[in-house]
């Protein structure tokens, strides 16, 4: 049975434990980078904050949409996979963890063997 979410007055909207299968995959950046897919879980529309998956296809870099800085708090689990960063030249591996504040430049990435992440968006 699906539960359709309640959307509250402001934030993102209520939704109790659901197979994430159900939201499908797109591209994300409007498909600036080829390989590069998010499932948005959860989303704000006043804010545009958004909890999400964004998947890497293995072998994507994504120096096409260089490096990438928010006006909003994002937390980063990485949920499979690593992720190379090509500014820090640093690999990320699965089960790491990052907390990015408003402005941080981050990124572009390679994801060889490709890669899954967990975000949480939020604003300050």
């Amino acid at each position: 049975m699906l539960f359709l979410p309640s959307i509250h007055a402001m934030g993102k909207p209520e939704r109790e434990f659901f197979p994430v299968e159900q939201v499908d995959w797109r591209p994300a950046q409007g498909g600036l980078v080829a390989g590069l897919y998010e499932r948005i879980l959860a989303t704000d529309a006043a804010s545009g904050v958004a909890t999400r998956m964004l998947r890497f296809d293995p072998g994507i870099d994504t120096s096409a949409a260089g490096p990438q800085m928010h006006e909003f708090w994002e937390e980063v689990y990485i949920v499979q996979g690593s992720l190379h960063d090509l500014t820090l030249d640093q690999t990320f591996l699965q089960g790491t963890y990052a907390c990015r504040p408003p402005g941080m430049r981050h990124g572009p990435w390679l994801a060889p063997e490709g890669c899954i992440t967990f975000e949480v968006r939020y604003t300050a």
